[in-house]
């Protein structure tokens, strides 16, 4: 699993972008890495900041590459989707993937 942290120091949308393009080609490159966690922090609103929205975003455009994409808020055992990324990549949900927390994003590469 590589974890990407744009939430600290925050990046402007087009650095994060890039960031994540780079580590997706990293991953997508790779034999043994196929979990990007990406921590965007959930704003100061209340409601999801920026990042998270451009995070989610990039996902969605990224879709071909992607096999599944968790919300860190869905990020525990008790998740259908949780479970099977877990199992696949043989690591733990508890451990790897959680705790549920609505300041990240897991994303399954392909």
């Amino acid at each position: 699993m590589k974890t990407v942290n744009i939430a600290h120091p925050p990046l402007s949308g087009a650095s994060a972008e890039e960031l994540l393009d780079e580590s997706l080609r990293s991953i997508r490159g790779s034999s043994s890495l196929r979990i990007l966690k990406i921590i965007h922090g959930y704003g100061s609103t209340g409601k999801g900041g920026t990042l998270r929205t451009i995070v989610r975003n990039w996902c969605y455009k990224k879709s071909a590459q992607v096999r599944s994409v968790l919300p860190g808020e869905d990020a525990s055992p008790f998740d259908e989707r949780a479970r099977e990324i877990a199992a696949a990549c043989g690591i733990s949900v508890t451990d790897e993937l959680g705790p549920p927390n609505d300041g990240m994003t897991i994303v399954w590469v392909k």
